[in-house]
C-alpha cells in the first residue's frame, strides 16, 4: 500500500536536508497516517481508511459520509 490518505489525498513529498555548512541531501517528508475503522451509518457497516491526522479532523468536523463523498468525487476514495 502506498503512503496516501483516502481522505485528504496527502502523499510522500520530496525535499532537502540542509546541515550547518548548507550542503543539501535530498530526504522524504511523509503525512501521518493511521489505519483507522470508521463506522458508516448510512451503510450500517464498518469502513477501515489509511487516514492522515488532518483527514480525521475532517472526518470529526464534515462527518464519514460528506468525506467519503468528496474523496470519491476526487479520486482518493475508491470504496
Amino acid at each position: 500500500m502506498s503512503n496516501i490518505c483516502e481522505i485528504t489525498g496527502k502523499r510522500v513529498i520530496v525535499g532537502n536536508n540542509v546541515s550547518h555548512s548548507n550542503k543539501r541531501t535530498r530526504r522524504v517528508f511523509k503525512p501521518n497516517l493511521q489505519v483507522k475503522k470508521f463506522y458508516h451509518a448510512e451503510e450500517d457497516r464498518w469502513v477501515t481508511l489509511k487516514v492522515s491526522a488532518a483527514g480525521i479532523r475532517n472526518i470529526n468536523k464534515k462527518g464519514l459520509h460528506a468525506c467519503l463523498k468528496e474523496a470519491a468525487e476526487k479520486g482518493y476514495y475508491k470504496g
